[in-house]
């Protein structure tokens, strides 16, 4: 069996119809040009869906989009052990806070809090939908450097011939999928548009690209 796997990427503000006006990355995320932050502290994400291993299965695929961009990510489960002892797991605690004690305490630049607004699996309509907020915070200035809310969904079909065949696939394939694929194809969409880091080819090169719009939709087609 052949798995066909592409990206129908569809760049739109969610809260409107009306296609946003492009601005530069240096216009966009100017304190990230101003700041230059090298090092990145991912905190757990805050699980706002029905799903409650969505927090633990989505958290260890957040270093690698920010390392193929030029930073350098504090290990995931490393950070994790730390925060528990430190009695500081939930990141709801901190987010509207000050991030200088946490940049003290990790030696880091920026503290990046993720939300899962929505993870649904869908059996018998053959999708997998996440909703995910990326937030970065300076721990220098308490500034947002990034923010991005990306909506991604996985449609997977079978083609056999047959309509129920094809119905039936489809659940299965849907049921057995493993449901971190969006999660990472999510990150993959939402950080893409950061500007690159300092351990970047192009790092300092790109601030005249036009930024990508805060909120976007990606659906992604698995068929079989």
């Amino acid at each position: 069996m052949k798995k066909i796997l592409y990206f129908t990427l569809m760049a739109a503000l969610m809260a409107s119809c009306t296609p946003a006006k492009l601005v530069k990355k240096s216009v966009t995320y100017k304190n990230i040009y101003q700041e230059k932050p090298l090092s990145i502290l991912a905190l757990p994400p805050i699980n706002r869906s029905t799903k409650v291993e969505a927090k633990e299965l989505f958290y260890s695929s957040l270093a690698v989009p920010f390392t193929l961009s030029g930073y350098y990510v504090m290990p995931p489960l490393l950070s994790m052990e730390i925060l528990k002892e430190e009695s500081a797991y939930d990141s709801e605690m901190f987010i509207n806070g000050s991030m200088k004690k946490v940049g003290e305490l990790f030696g880091v630049d920026a503290v990046l809090f993720t939300t899962i607004h929505e993870w649904t699996k869908t059996t018998v309509a053959s999708q997998i939908r996440v909703k995910i907020e990326y937030l970065l915070k300076s721990t220098k200035t308490d500034e947002i450097l990034f923010n991005r809310i990306g909506n991604v969904t996985l449609n997977i079909s079978m083609n056999s011939g047959s309509l129920l065949v094809n119905m039936v696939g489809s659940m299965i394939a849907t049921a057995m999928t493993k449901e971190i694929v969006v999660g990472r194809n999510c990150n993959i969409y939402t950080i893409s548009d950061i500007p690159a880091g300092r351990y970047s080819p192009m790092y300092g090169k790109d601030g005249e690209t036009m930024a990508q719009p805060k909120e976007f939709s990606s659906v992604i087609q698995n068929n079989y």
